[in-house]
């Protein structure tokens, strides 16, 4: 019988709250063992950009594009900057596969820096396996050049076999889609500001007006009346005077204060794998359950009847070939089990255990829950 394991998101802190006031209005803080700021926010103005660029990847044993007509011209045209002037139609393109070269570059990327590329094939090549991308260079949304890419392509996969008529492939992971870890040179930094009108905002990765209240408080205990929470994501903070020209310095003393974020109550139910997680503060009304399950099994079989041997030289009889069906039905008992003084998951999750129900049952249960209002909590699919 599986169980059910529940996996509390955030647990109860050892350490004392410490009250505090934002205003007139209470707020319960913890400044031992909680989360550093840094792990919970995004500095606006400080954020990644997408890159992306048209290349070629050559060397490939003959997996590359078939006579594809922009394949052909990309070709062309890349060997025209060497001066070699060759018409489309005479270009094979066996080892050559047309590719899409796209990689984020983040804030604070300076010139000569490195970044990482995923390199796709866009084309009807078979891998890119033992490719290399020639140079491409990587433009943002505005069609400047930030950065340039280049480099043997890493596929985490592989395609083995002839294929075609009476041949067979073995293949692994996707093979048309392959990586160069430093595979590009940024050339141009992206502008970043992150200070605006003596302040910066510090967006919190998971919305929360709790955690956001929770943030301010917190930051005004080491740096008072400096920070506000503008709404459930976004908190406000003013660079003291003394850090007007270190505001760098500031943001690194602001990520390692430790505060105790608010969490959502929430069941995420993943059917693929058959794995349940919950909130520890998902609560859940009194609720009766009721459990069983009724199995028809319906299996179709082949005998062969055959006539005596002497029958068969004299041509009075023939094998024949008849099917058999076998239909079975199994029953198991049912059972309605009220689940008294629930207020929490973990109360329901051990009365679904004593009921015996399976992993993939408890699914469609917390789903029923909800629809019938006994869940308090916000409901999953994946």
């Amino acid at each position: 019988m599986k169980k059910f394991i529940l996996i509390p998101l955030l647990t109860a802190l050892l350490a004392s709250p410490l009250p505090a006031q934002v205003g007139d209005s209470p707020i319960t803080l913890n400044y031992s063992g909680g989360s550093r700021i840094k792990d919970l926010i995004d500095v606006e103005g400080a954020r990644d950009n997408q890159l992306n660029g048209y290349g070629l990847v050559v060397g490939l044993a003959g997996t590359g594009d078939s006579k594809i007509d922009s394949t052909l011209q990309s070709i062309a045209n890349a060997l025209k900057t060497y001066g070699i002037n060759v018409p489309s139609d005479d270009i094979k393109s066996g080892n050559v596969a047309a590719v899409m070269v796209t990689a984020d570059i983040g804030p604070f990327a300076k010139p000569g820096s490195r970044i990482d590329v995923t390199v796709s094939s866009i084309g009807d090549s078979k891998t890119l396996q033992g490719g290399v991308l020639l140079q491409v260079p990587l433009q943002g949304a505005d069609k400047t050049v930030y950065a340039v890419a280049q480099g043997p392509i890493a596929v985490g996969g592989f395609l083995g076999g002839q294929g075609g008529p009476g041949g067979a492939t073995v293949q692994k992971n996707f093979p048309t889609v392959g990586t160069i870890p430093n595979g590009a040179i940024v050339e141009r930094e992206v502008p970043t500001q992150i200070v605006q009108n003596g302040s910066m905002n510090l967006n919190l990765r998971e919305a929360d007006y709790i955690s956001a209240a929770r943030m301010a408080e917190a930051i005004n205990r080491v740096f008072p009346n400096t920070a506000v929470a503008r709404d459930g994501r976004t908190v406000n903070v003013i660079i003291p005077p003394e850090y007007g020209a270190y505001e760098v310095n500031f943001l690194a003393s602001l990520g390692g204060i430790e505060l105790e974020p608010d969490s959502v109550a929430r069941v995420v139910i993943n059917e693929r794998t058959g794995v349940i997680v919950a909130t520890s503060n998902v609560r859940v009304s009194k609720v009766a359950v009721s459990h069983g399950s009724l199995t028809i099994s319906i299996a179709s079989t082949l005998t062969a009847s055959q006539p005596n041997a002497p029958l068969i030289g004299n041509g009075a009889g023939q094998t024949v070939v008849l099917p058999s069906t076998t239909t079975g039905i199994d029953e198991q008992k049912g059972s309605f089990k009220v689940v008294e003084e629930a207020p929490t998951i973990e109360k329901v999750a051990t009365a679904l255990n004593a009921l015996g129900v399976s992993t993939r049952d408890m699914m469609s249960i917390f789903q029923t829950m909800k629809r019938a209002g006994a869940l308090q909590a916000e409901l999953v699919l994946n």
